[in-house]
């Protein structure tokens, strides 16, 4: 088994990838480890993950960049792996590689055609995916927080046609405010603050998605009413709802990787109001773009360590009470994190041990 931190992946990184940048040098230092049974190679099939076949070779998938060699662009872009390839472990080198084969009995770096870097092979829908990303694709263009001022000018319904409380499919709506040349909104509702669960402070507010409105017909000259038809409703939505102009779809592949700083956050609130959360299930965390945190940013989930009277410690100062202990956080999980706020992010649950609670604990991994 090796064992490989970011500073020695870089060097073998720059002797065997020409013109592959390291990862960021603020990154925190890791310990990426070979499985023991990890096997000699992997035939890519249709369906897998770059979290799974990582998985397959490494303790912790979100080591591959780091016995990959992969530069930042590479992370953000990785649409280079392909159903038929085989990903080859290279233990001499301690190195993982893309290749082809070429014949042979397999399994031998004879039987490979090794790739000598990197190949970007374009932008085909067979790519191989980070993750699942069914389980996420619904959170990607939906409205799920709302930033600093940006419910100060949203245009709005302020009334139905033949008065009708809620809306649906096909119904009209009008709609006054600054449309600022967009004709295709999301409807939202502003839903609960989120607040940290150490300072009690309001960190962010959650938007609840209602549905899709398209412009039928501008305001005309001398008022601000516009008219629209209801593409899609999740929910019912009326008068008072808000408007946000249809974003891009963003990119959904990302190769799993540790953030470039620091990350000590803890969980806001679990999607779809419940409890407890379990494997593929979403939740928010008190950490966002201002703290360094990306899309593709993996971390460790922990059950916060209880504070504990210690029996047999001595008192204090008064002789009244027994000095309190924190236990150590317990490690239950993993989070990847798939869409990035200012102040907030939103992480799927890769694998846990125990359900995750708010409070819980998303840092760097160790």
């Amino acid at each position: 088994m090796k064992n490989f931190s970011t500073s020695s992946s870089r060097l073998l990184a720059a002797a065997l990838f020409c013109g592959v940048t390291a990862v960021s040098a603020q990154a925190k230092p890791l310990v990426c480890e070979f499985k023991p049974n990890a096997p000699d190679s992997h035939t890519v099939v249709k369906g897998d993950t770059l979290w799974g076949i990582a998985g397959t070779f490494l303790d912790k998938p979100w080591c591959w960049p780091q016995v990959w060699g992969m530069n930042k662009e590479e992370i953000a872009n990785p649409h280079w792996i392909y159903p038929g390839q085989v990903v080859w472990f290279d233990r001499a080198a301690g190195r993982l590689r893309l290749g082809t084969k070429v014949g042979g009995n397999g399994g031998g770096a004879g039987d490979m055609q090794l790739s000598p870097q990197l190949r970007m092979q374009g932008l085909g829908k067979d790519a191989v995916q980070s993750i699942p990303s069914g389980v996420i694709e619904p959170f990607l263009s939906q409205p799920l927080i709302i930033e600093e001022d940006e419910l100060k000018n949203a245009p709005r319904i302020i009334a139905t046609r033949g008065n009708r409380v809620y809306l649906g499919k096909d119904d009209k709506a009008y709609v006054r405010g600054d449309l600022k040349g967009g004709t295709s909104f999301q409807v939202f509702r502003p839903g609960k603050p989120l607040k940290d669960p150490i300072t009690k402070a309001v960190v962010a507010q959650e938007a609840f998605y209602l549905g899709t409105l398209k412009l039928e017909a501008p305001a005309e000259a001398g008022s601000d009413v516009h008219t629209f038809v209801v593409q899609s409703a999740k929910e019912e939505m009326g008068k008072g709802d808000m408007l946000m102009a249809m974003p891009p779809m963003p990119m959904q592949n990302y190769v799993p990787h540790p953030p470039e700083t620091e990350i000590n956050a803890h969980v806001l609130a679990i999607y779809g109001g419940v409890t407890h959360a379990g494997q593929n299930q979403v939740v928010s965390i008190n950490r966002g773009k201002l703290d360094g945190l990306d899309v593709g940013s993996v971390l460790q989930l922990y059950h916060r360590g209880e504070t504990v009277v210690d029996p047999g410690g001595q008192k204090a100062w008064h002789g009244l009470n027994k000095p309190q202990v924190k236990l150590p956080d317990e490690r239950v999980g993993s989070l990847f994190i798939f869409r990035v706020f200012k102040k907030v992010s939103y992480g799927l649950i890769m694998q846990v041990t125990e359900p995750i609670v708010v409070g819980d604990v998303a840092k760097t991994a160790e």
